[in-house]
């Protein structure tokens, strides 16, 4: 007997905004800053309104990740695979400003 460890499901976009909205989606320490450029965010953006293909994003459920600000993430849905997408999400969609970080090799 094989126990099913994942299941892949299709939300629209509006259920993907209600999750951003009420801090269901949580984007853990590991991820990379947000790293793309006003362009790629509109290019994204178009996609999503003509239909295209836009990939998946993977999130998980554990009981205890340490989130980017530095908080637990109990009871929400951590974004393994699409941050950069949800935050172009949140920015072009939503009017959240994003905060980036800075890399080692650049001043203050």
């Amino acid at each position: 007997m094989t126990i099913q460890r994942y299941s892949v499901n299709q939300h629209p976009i509006q259920t993907l905004l209600t999750w951003i909205v009420s801090d269901e989606i949580a984007i853990p320490e590991i991820q990379r800053p947000f790293v793309w450029t006003a362009a790629k965010v509109r290019d994204f953006i178009d996609s999503l309104y003509f239909g295209y293909p836009v990939g998946y994003l993977i999130a998980w459920r554990n009981p205890s990740v340490r989130l980017k600000d530095g908080t637990d993430s109990v009871g929400k849905r951590i974004l393994i695979d699409g941050q950069q997408r949800v935050t172009a999400l949140l920015a072009a969609l939503l009017g959240r400003s994003i905060m980036r970080h800075l890399r080692c090799s650049e001043s203050l």
